[in-house]
């Protein structure tokens, strides 16, 4: 085993158990011109989008990811894998699927694009676990208490407030993974219309991108919060409020009740045991 894949190994294992992901946290790579892909890595069968191998890789599939790979153009040009398309830079695409009052609204969205200054040939992405190299960003996707621990350990050391960029579309491919390149600050997405459509990504789940740098620093900042302010945090729905017409169900039980104690042969008791089935 190498040393950095022993190291993100260990960096894995404390973000999962300490922030109780349900899924595994990702690592994504994205291989510059001119530099090797990492070895080990295969390519999958059949073409997928960015945002696919990022929530496969969350289930445990490692992926090697050249450009041939993706069938996502709005994808591959958020990472600065290929050109933008020409539909895809006038808005005319995006606003064909009818969020957008105009081509020139979704347009926009595309020109402010947080894009990656260096050209890529395409990507790794697989498990923290099984990264045998430093990726550009971890990606982790689970619930908002989850995700909300980016939070303090992102101001823990200078404070102040967390910023965070997203649009209706391109979740995993810009929000999660360029805009942490390109700032050097975690980023959380809502999930886009494509990722959500395109992927298992429940409708209770956000996506966020640490870019790796932070990782170490994060790592340490967890030890000491899963034995100390974690250790005070509402983290589970530990108590169930019942609405209001559940109540008025368990106020007709104790009325079948009544009934049946003043007439034993009363024909109720289905009914009473069909209620609290219900509730």
């Amino acid at each position: 085993m190498s040393a950095i894949l022993d190291k993100n190994k260990e960096y894995a294992q404390v973000l999962s158990s300490v922030i109780g992901l349900r899924s595994e946290p990702v690592a994504i790579k994205l291989v510059r011109e001119g530099e090797e892909f990492p070895a080990g890595y295969s390519e999958p069968e059949a073409q997928m989008s960015h945002c696919q191998a990022v929530f496969r890789a969350r289930h445990g599939e490692c992926l090697k990811m050249p450009i041939a790979c993706h069938n996502c153009k709005v994808g591959t040009s958020a990472l600065n894998m290929t050109a933008t398309d020409e539909k895809v830079a006038s808005g005319e695409f995006h606003a064909g699927i009818g969020m957008h009052d105009s081509a020139a609204a979704a347009g926009k969205m595309i020109s402010e694009r947080m894009i990656p200054s260096f050209k890529s040939k395409g990507e790794v992405v697989c498990p923290l676990k099984d990264a045998d190299f430093e990726p550009d960003v971890v990606a982790i996707i689970d619930i908002p208490e989850r995700v909300y621990w980016v939070v303090p350990l992102s101001t823990a050391e200078e404070g102040g407030r967390a910023v965070f960029s997203t649009s209706p579309f391109q979740c995993a491919c810009e929000d999660v993974t360029a805009v942490p390149i390109v700032t050097g600050k975690p980023n959380v997405s809502l999930g886009c219309f494509g990722c959500r459509k395109k992927t298992d990504m429940a409708a209770d789940e956000l996506a966020c991108g640490i870019p790796y740098a932070l990782i170490p620093g994060f790592v340490e900042h967890l030890r000491k919060y899963g034995t100390g302010v974690m250790t005070k945090a509402k983290r589970e729905r530990t108590s169930r409020v019942l609405p209001i017409n559940h109540l008025l169900l368990l106020f007709f039980i104790l009325i079948l009740e009544f009934v049946c104690i003043e007439e034993p042969e009363c024909d109720v008791l289905n009914t009473k045991l069909c209620t609290v089935a219900w509730i």
